[in-house]
């Protein structure tokens, strides 16, 4: 796409563009000040660090650590403090308002019931207490006049063997706050196709799901992914760049499973801050978000863990626009991917396209606009206009 507006978006329009956000782990987005409060309210007292600014500083260090046991101890930390309903509740309001001051407009927010149980919680109590958050956090975000829709993902973990009772789960709470269903953890070892029962299921009661695929593990991760499970999202999914080649004079080739990617508009939920971390990308120039723009796959923009990538939405977008020189035009495409590609009914998601995302960015390229006529017009005084 060219864009007609050649300016870069500035941060404070950066923050007030609508964004539409898929790939957001609640365990990985708490306030550093929260987790210290609930610790201390909890009894939790592993915590490496007990002032919230040493303590963001400590998560942010371990993730970019390159250490994987360290940057595995950081979510020890956060399901650590979030065992009991007050704790999930405030986890989850804070989540919604924290996305909708960032100008989220729509949000899946995943998490794994399983890891929220040592307190003595069942699995319907966890998600009745997140669901319950994010309804307060919704509300709390209205009256400071942002307007935010969160839907949770439930996550069942691959190593573990809960992925049919937590699909379960899942359909049992459609309509009632639950869109879809994930899995997650280590890809390597952890095929998809161990919880095919899982996904059948969700198949068979017409449900949404998405998997973690193509992140540390690469192509053969995807195609199990899409293939065997039946996938309608990837979670990552940027290793499918194994499957492009690049020739010295520029022209692209795409291998049998990137065609099929594309031509089937599968939507990819990267998160290039976090795949910097987790090496799956050497830079923001050379992650491959960039290639996969410019050939139209169905690429959208997430912040995966914003405590430990000490990210935001507009934080990611902001590295997308220096490095790629994106426009508003730009960001808009993605986030109409994204809500194109959620999990809530067709209708509602063409509402949310044409009555609030389009007229939002078209709000700020008025604004562009309005500049640049003034930048051009300047007012001349004294030219008489008093006698006229």
């Amino acid at each position: 796409m060219t864009s007609e507006y050649h300016d870069r978006p500035t941060p404070e329009q950066i923050r007030r563009a609508p964004k539409v956000l898929l790939h957001d782990h609640l365990d990985g987005g708490l306030r550093p000040a929260t987790v210290a409060e609930l610790a201390r309210e909890t009894g939790y007292d592993a915590l490496p660090e007990s002032d919230p600014r040493k303590l963001g500083d400590w998560f942010r260090e371990a993730a970019d650590s390159g250490s994987l046991e360290r940057y595995l101890e950081t979510f020890a930390h956060t399901c650590g403090v979030m065992q009991t309903r007050d704790a999930l509740f405030r986890v989850a309001a804070e989540c919604a308002e924290d996305l909708a001051a960032d100008g989220v407009v729509y949000a899946e927010v995943r998490y794994a019931p399983e890891q929220h149980l040592t307190r003595g919680l069942t699995l319907e109590q966890v998600v009745e207490a997140v669901n319950e958050g994010f309804r307060e956090g919704e509300r709390r975000a209205g009256e400071n006049g942002h307007r935010i829709r969160v839907g949770a993902l439930l996550t069942a973990m691959r190593h573990a063997a809960r992925a049919l009772e937590i699909a379960e789960l899942a359909n049992g709470f459609r309509d009632r706050g639950v869109v879809g269903f994930d899995i997650a953890g280590a890809e390597a070892g952890y095929p998809p196709t161990r919880h095919l029962d899982a996904f059948e299921y969700l198949k068979r009661e017409n449900n949404h799901f998405t998997i973690h695929a193509g992140e540390a593990f690469g192509l053969p991760s995807i195609w199990q992914a899409l293939q065997w499970c039946g996938a309608d999202r990837l979670g990552h999914g940027v290793r499918i760049i194994d499957d492009i080649q690049v020739a010295d004079d520029g022209s692209v080739t795409l291998g049998r499973l990137a065609s099929y990617v594309r031509d089937k508009r599968i939507p990819l939920e990267l998160c290039p801050t976090s795949n910097l971390q987790t090496g799956a990308a050497r830079s923001y120039a050379e992650h491959p978000i960039g290639l996969l723009r410019r050939l139209q796959f169905r690429a959208t923009v997430n912040t995966d863990n914003r405590l430990m990538s000490g990210t935001s939405m507009s934080d990611e977008f902001a590295h997308l626009v220096s490095t790629f020189h994106y426009t508003l035009d730009d960001m808009q495409w993605f986030t109409v991917n994204a809500m194109k590609s959620a999990f809530i009914p067709f209708d509602e998601r063409l509402a949310m396209i044409n009555d609030v995302i389009k007229p939002g960015y078209a709000e700020l390229k008025s604004e562009w606009l309005f500049r640049r006529m003034a930048s051009a017009s300047p007012v001349t005084r004294g030219s008489g206009a008093e006698g006229r």
